[in-house]
Parts: C-alpha cells; sequence; structure tokens
C-alpha cells in the first residue's frame, strides 16, 4: 500500500440549486519519503485537494488514506488530532506570531504534539541558529520562511504540506527554500507535498501529479530530479 492514496475522491459544493465539483474523482497515490509537486491552474482544485489532505476538510465521497489510515470518515476531534499529530503545514504566508521569538514561534507548534523535536535543533538545521531570539519582523521575508518550515518539522509530522511556499519570495530566496525542502526530504526521509501553479518546479521532485479541472490530467514518476539549486522558472 502506498503512503498516501486518494481513491475515487469528490468534493462538491452547494451553490444555491447548483452543484459544483472541485474535485471530481481523483485518484493518485504517493510513496514514502518523496518529494512531491502537485501542479495545475488557478481553479484546477490544488486548494481542495491539499485542504482535504490536511484533515481540514473532508470528501463528499471517495477514500482518502495516509500511512495505511483512511481519515475519509473522521470526526472532528479525529480530524484536529490527525492535523495535530501527522501534518505539518507551510503556507505562502508565513503566519508567524510576531510578539514571539523564532523559536518560540517554534515551541508554541512542538507543544501541541506527542513526539515533537527539539526547536533550537531544527531551527539550527534550517540555517537559522543564530536567530534564535529574533522577532519576525527583525527577519528577512526567507528566514521567516524557514521559521515556518522549522515549525512544521518540529511536530514530527508523517506528512509535510506546502502551499505555494515560495510565492511571497524574490526569485534567490525562492530556490533557498526549494533547496531547503528537497534537502529535509532527502536527510530527513519525510515525505513532502509542495502544491503550486508552477510547472517549473516539477523538475526537482520525485513524482508530478498534474490537477485540471479537480482530475488528475497525468502522473509522472523523476527517476534523476534536478536539484533546485540549479532550476531556473
Amino acid at each position: 500500500m502506498a503512503f498516501v492514496e486518494f481513491r475515487g475522491v469528490r468534493k462538491v459544493y452547494q451553490m444555491g440549486e447548483v452543484e459544483v465539483a472541485a474535485v471530481d474523482g481523483m485518484d493518485f497515490s504517493i510513496e514514502r519519503g518523496e518529494l512531491v509537486v502537485i501542479v495545475g491552474p488557478s481553479g484546477a482544485g490544488k486548494t481542495t485537494l491539499l485542504n482535504m489532505l490536511g484533515g481540514m476538510d473532508s470528501p463528499t465521497s471517495g477514500a482518502i488514506v495516509l500511512d495505511g489510515r483512511d481519515i475519509s470518515h473522521a470526526s472532528p476531534k479525529e480530524l484536529t488530532l490527525y492535523r495535530r499529530h501527522d501534518i505539518g503545514f507551510v503556507f505562502q504566508f508565513y503566519n508567524l506570531v510576531q510578539n514571539l521569538t523564532a523559536l518560540e514561534n517554534v515551541e508554541l507548534a512542538s507543544q501541541i504534539c506527542t513526539h515533537p523535536l527539539p526547536a533550537a535543533d531544527v531551527l539550527r538545521q534550517v540555517g537559522l541558529g543564530h536567530r534564535l531570539d529574533n522577532f519576525p519582523g527583525q527577519l528577512s521575508g526567507g528566514e521567516q520562511q524557514r521559521v515556518a518550515i522549522a515549525r512544521a518539522l518540529a511536530k514530527n509530522p508523517k506528512l509535510l504540506l506546502c502551499d505555494e511556499p515560495t510565492g511571497a519570495l524574490d526569485y534567490e530566496t525562492g530556490k533557498a527554500i526549494l533547496g531547503l525542502l528537497q534537502d529535509t526530504c532527502r536527510d530527513t526521509g519525510k515525505t513532502v507535498a509542495v502544491v503550486t501553479h508552477n510547472s517549473a518546479f516539477t523538475a526537482i521532485a520525485d513524482r508530478v501529479i498534474h490537477i485540471r479541472e479537480g482530475r488528475v490530467a497525468g502522473v509522472e514518476v523523476n527517476d534523476r530530479p534536478l536539484s533546485a539549486e540549479v532550476l531556473e522558472w
């Protein structure tokens, strides 16, 4: 069994008298330890997919399985525990608490889970050992995103979900963040999924899932992914 599985997943929203299928029969799998890029244009269903995989929403039908556990029909309490213990989130905007230091921001996340990693150690791993006592306003955009990644990793999650993680960054800083995510996957064995509209990112992925109009338009397995250092877009 694959580490992540979507089996015939549909998500239908009621818009007045009209039903809109944001995700319409989606099937794909992800293996443990892969860096996966989920790519597609705006409106393709990427955000809905992310919300369901991250336990922030539930499918109308179909099955979503993570590490052998079907979360498709989990209760709100079960989904809260799933988000808390199994999923790490990294968003386009960093969502840091402004009156807490970098260390305190990471500690805040590690306090809610059962097997956290030491916050200071994770910040050193992402290159911020010298910024532990700095507040977000004293950090660059790239450094703030590194804090956000450290916060997600400190939870020691099964799956790291990244929603347009370079969207608020300049080109060089964005490349550095992609390199950090790639290194995290290689060095720790974590499964990392990056959701993006930028097709250039597919070159660094072990697996690419193309999304279009709520469906999987294609899946590619890349035997020789590029290093993020040489990526251009």
